[in-house]
C-alpha cells in the first residue's frame, strides 16, 4: 500500500472523527433509555451510531491495514491477528477492546429491544472517547 492511500484513509479517518465528536456531544444530554425519547431525540442516536460504526470502520478496515502493510507488506492476518499486530505497533491500547469497538459497529444495522438499545447507547458512550482518541494518536502515524 502506498503512503498516499494511508493519507487518504488518515484524512478521511480524521473528518469521520469531527463529525462523531459533534454527535457525541449532543448525546451527552440525552437519556439512554429509548421509552424516554422523543423522535427527535431518536434520530440524534441514530445519527451518532452511525458516526461511531463509520469512524471505527474506517480506522479498523481500512486506516490499521493500510499502515500494517506499509510495516510489513507480507502480513495476512485475520481481523484479530491485526489488532494483535496494531497494539505491538502502539496504534491501539488494547486490542480487545477494539474488537468490541468493532462488534458495536456490527450491532448499528440490528434491531433490538428497548432494553438492548439502552445498553448500546451506554455502550456507545464508554467507547466513543477512545475512538475519538485516534485524531491525536495517528497524527504522526500517517506521515
Amino acid at each position: 500500500m502506498s503512503d498516499n492511500l494511508l493519507g487518504l484513509y488518515y484524512s478521511k479517518l480524521t473528518k469521520s472523527l469531527l463529525h462523531l465528536e459533534y454527535s457525541y456531544n449532543k448525546a451527552l444530554s440525552l437519556d439512554t433509555n429509548p421509552k424516554n425519547l422523543a423522535e427527535e431525540q431518536l434520530e440524534a442516536w441514530d445519527a451518532y451510531a452511525s458516526r461511531f460504526a463509520r469512524s471505527s470502520d474506517i480506522f479498523l478496515s481500512k486506516f490499521i491495514k493500510a499502515y500494517i502493510k506499509k510495516d510489513d507488506p507480507a502480513f495476512d492476518g485475520s481481523f484479530r491477528d491485526t489488532l494483535h499486530r496494531a497494539e505491538k505497533l502502539q496504534l491501539i491500547n488494547n486490542s480487545e477492546e477494539w474488537y468490541t469497538i468493532r462488534e458495536m459497529r456490527n450491532v448499528v444495522v440490528h434491531e433490538y429491544s428497548d432494553d438492548d438499545l439502552s445498553n448500546f447507547f451506554k455502550q456507545l458512550l464508554k467507547y466513543t472517547p477512545q475512538v475519538l482518541e485516534l485524531r491525536k494518536k495517528l497524527a504522526n502515524a500517517a506521515e
